[in-house]
């Protein structure tokens, strides 16, 4: 079965910078769009940020400008980037890669509080 381990999740404070990583436990290269999504309490899980086998991006209006998505098909990764992060960010992350199954990992903290 195909795993995806996501990490790097964790406290920061506002103006602070985390990466994620999402590694899948197989190649991703002929995997045409992965993505970041995420779930902060209370709410529904919304798109952050994806990218394609090119290096194509998109990213939520939220989140533009201050996050980056990028994939090393070499290693089988995916990154988030994420910079000035503001506490309306915190919410658990989740990687998701359309095609294997399963297709979303489990999750990872982010925390955004002084």
């Amino acid at each position: 079965q195909v795993q995806l381990v996501e990490s790097g999740g964790g406290l920061v404070q506002p103006g602070g910078s985390l990466r994620l990583s999402c590694t899948v436990s197989e190649n991703i290269v002929n995997i045409y769009a992965m993505g970041w999504f995420r779930r902060a309490p209370g709410k529904q899980r919304e798109v952050v940020a994806t990218i394609t086998s090119h290096g194509s991006t998109n990213y939520s209006d939220s989140v533009k400008g201050r996050f980056t998505i990028s994939r090393d098909n070499a290693k089988n990764t995916m990154y988030l980037q994420m910079n000035s992060l503001k506490p309306e960010d915190t919410a658990v992350y989740y990687c998701h890669a359309p095609g294997v199954d399963p297709s979303w990992g489990q999750g990872t903290q982010v925390t955004v509080s002084s």
